[in-house]
Order: C-alpha cells, then structure tokens, then sequence
C-alpha cells in the first residue's frame, strides 16, 4: 500500500465516522439540538455540532487503530497456531457474543437480557454480512478473519462507551465504528489489488 492510498483511506474513513456520529446525534441526542433552537443561538449550535462531529472523528481514528492493530494480531496469530488459529477466532467470536450478552446484563440494575441479546445479534448479523462480502470477493479463508475483526475488534474498540453507560452514548459510537470498520475491511484488497495490477 502507498502512503497516497493509505492517506486517502485514513481520510475516507475518518469522513465516514465524523459525518455518521454527526447523523446519529440528531437522532440519539436531539434534545442538545432544542436547547439551541428555543430560543435560536447560533454559536451553540456551531458548538453541539463541532462537538459531535469530533466525537465521530475520534471514534474513527479509533477504529483505524484497531484495524492496523488487527493486521499484526492476525499476522501473528498465523505464525504462531498456524491451521489452529481460524478456531481460536471462532472461539473468541463465541466468547465475546456471549460476553455482550450475560456480562453487561449481569452488570445491569433490575434490566431485561432482551436489549443484550438483540444488540449481540445485530452486530453478528452485520459481522456476517461483511465477513460473506469480504470472502466472496477475495477467497474462502478470509470469512473467519472478517467475522472475527467485526465481531470481536469491534467489540473491544466498544468497550469505553459500554463502560461509560448510557445507552445513548453506546450507539452514538457502535454506529461509526461498525461502517468504519466494515468500509476498511473490504477496502483493503482493493487497494493491494490494485497495487498488484499496477
């Protein structure tokens, strides 16, 4: 990959993370939004705006982070279980649905496993969909990898949010991380590919 490529990926995708947290803070957040339509303040809303979009900036940087972090885990993953790893990043995928699922209702005051269970389900159904795109258009062998980076990197990249509470604020950044994430997943080899070509 050039540093030109790399660049327009690394801008691509923080354009993507900035202008979808920006999206999903009219709907998530609304309410900052009317405090500075009643009455009309323009700088506030200057301000909320900014304030978003730079909460989608770095939820991108932080999913590039993780991709990049990813790259080398699986490099290394490869090299050292070699035929093991595709079912060690199966595991993992298990355990961390699984994790989604008990240990933040565990951890939830006096709340229904519904809300868990559905949100689990939604980013498997999504790592699924990616992860089928990614294999068809390059091999067989790259559906584990992909569900494992949707899936599992993902997840971790989640974690502040999921600590933090709040559910606003948890899909305030699962959004972003997830198109981000998926957009660099099947990017990728069409950029070396088409180094490749040239």
């Amino acid at each position: 990959m050039t540093s030109r490529k790399w660049v327009r990926m690394f801008l691509t995708t923080l354009l993507i993370g900035g202008v979808l947290t920006l999206l999903t803070s009219f709907i998530l957040k609304s309410e900052s939004y009317a405090r500075v339509f009643q009455p009309f303040q323009l700088f506030e809303l200057i301000g909320v705006l900014l304030f978003f979009l730079g909460f989608g900036l770095i939820f991108s940087v932080i999913s590039q982070m993780g991709f990049f972090a990813y790259l080398t885990v699986n490099q290394f993953g490869l090299g050292v279980f070699r035929r093991m790893w595709p079912l060690i990043q199966l595991f993992l995928v298990a355990f961390t649905l699984f994790d989604l699922v008990y240990f933040r209702y565990r951890a939830a005051d006096e709340a229904t496993v519904w809300p868990f269970l559905w949100t689990a389900l939604g980013l498997l159904v999504i790592s699924l969909v990616v992860a089928k795109v990614k294999a068809k258009e390059t091999n067989s062998k790259a559906f584990v990898p992909a569900l494992f980076f949707m899936v599992v990197v993902t997840t971790v990249e989640w974690v502040p949010a999921l600590r933090a509470g709040g559910s606003a604020y948890v899909w305030l950044m699962i959004i972003p991380l997830t198109a981000c994430n998926a957009y660099q997943l099947l990017l990728l080899h069409r950029i070396t590919a088409s180094n490749k070509s040239a």
